[in-house]
């Protein structure tokens, strides 16, 4: 996958949203914690399947294992527990290309497990993470030699909802003003209301995301948050700060915005066979494409197809594409993109 990004990078003047700010090329760092997550085989639900499927599962995880399959270099900072689960954790992303040689045992605490309970209505998220070794980590992480090496750091509103001490990294991690920041801070909003406790969310997430340099959100999380009948530009009134905010309407498309341009691409037609994990998905595509030097279109396309291997496989990280065909499709005029598909086989089970 490294050669679609130098072929994208090769390409980053075609476009004339091209001259806008960009983060500097260098090795990029994803923060956050990453549980073992169990889920039924499809199409059964958690109550009626005979067996469960064990991966792992974590937002920033789950970006650092994308940025590495585009070519990347890319590290994972955490902490598990010491037990089997966080060996096997640490493995998962370790086999995805990402360093973990940064990630915390600890003794004391263990590591966090979600279950994954599909239904008709969507997927349901049972967590069972309170006082997991990943929810003591506190603003002392940001010393790690990586990130004072990173080019990019790469965070989520989910980390400041699981303790005080993680709170408290992430607002370390933004208080410097951009200007006097020795690396690019990229936010997913990533709203989980089970985690937060009631009328907190709204306002600790607007400030932190505000403070970044690049944020992603979803329109309905947004909506969910700030007001139900927030646009997109209403979003980017409210978080105005941001060098490049990212809001994702679902299955429709996303929108960048940036200070001299906006941007809209709609989604790629794709065969959903489950939905958790996606955003990560794309916001690793559109990091990769903006870490490339290539143009907003290309970016949020590549945030679409990345996206895509996420939402054909029941665990939150899928195969992508070969360099070739992401290629091409990144070449598409507007017209062909808006009639292609998303370029998989139409059986979901090749792709686990």
């Amino acid at each position: 996958m490294r050669d679609t990004v130098l072929r994208m990078r090769t390409a980053a003047t075609a476009e004339p949203d091209a001259a806008f700010w960009r983060p500097a090329q260098g090795p990029v760092v994803c923060l956050g914690e990453t549980m073992a997550a169990m889920a039924p085989p499809p199409p059964h639900a958690l109550d009626t399947a005979d067996s469960l499927r064990l991966s792992v599962a974590g937002a920033e995880s789950n970006v650092a294992m994308y940025l590495a399959d585009l070519g990347l270099p890319v590290s994972w900072l955490s902490a598990v527990g010491d037990d089997a689960l966080g060996r096997r954790v640490r493995a998962a992303v370790a086999r995805a290309g990402v360093d973990v040689s940064g990630v915390r045992t600890d003794p004391a605490r263990p590591t966090g497990l979600l279950l994954k309970d599909p239904g008709a209505a969507g997927t349901r998220v049972h967590y069972y993470r309170q006082g997991s070794a990943a929810s003591a980590l506190g603003a002392d992480v940001l010393d790690d030699e990586r990130i004072g090496a990173a080019a990019l750091l790469h965070l989520t509103g989910v980390t400041p909802a699981l303790s005080p001490s993680c709170r408290a990294l992430v607002e370390r991690a933004l208080h410097t003003p951009p200007a006097r920041r020795a690396h690019t801070v990229s936010f997913d909003v990533n709203h989980r209301p089970a985690l937060w406790p009631p009328d907190t969310a709204p306002s600790v997430l607007r400030d932190l995301a505000d403070r970044a340099d690049i944020v992603f959100v979803g329109l309905d999380e947004a909506q969910e948050l700030w007001g139900e009948h927030l646009t997109e530009a209403d979003v980017r009134r409210l978080l105005s700060g941001p060098r490049v905010l990212v809001v994702k309407d679902g299955g429709r498309g996303a929108t960048a915005f940036t200070e001299r341009a906006v941007c809209t691409v709609p989604a790629l037609a794709t065969e959903v066979v489950e939905p958790v994990g996606a955003g990560d998905a794309f916001a690793a595509g559109f990091l990769a494409g903006l870490w490339s030097g290539t143009d907003l279109t290309r970016a949020l396309r590549l945030g679409h197809l990345t996206a895509a291997s996420a939402l054909k496989v029941v665990g939150d990280h899928g195969p992508l594409p070969d360099a070739d065909t992401v290629g091409a499709m990144l070449a598409l005029s507007e017209q062909d993109w808006c009639r292609a598909t998303a370029p998989w086989g139409t059986d979901p089970a090749a792709s686990r």
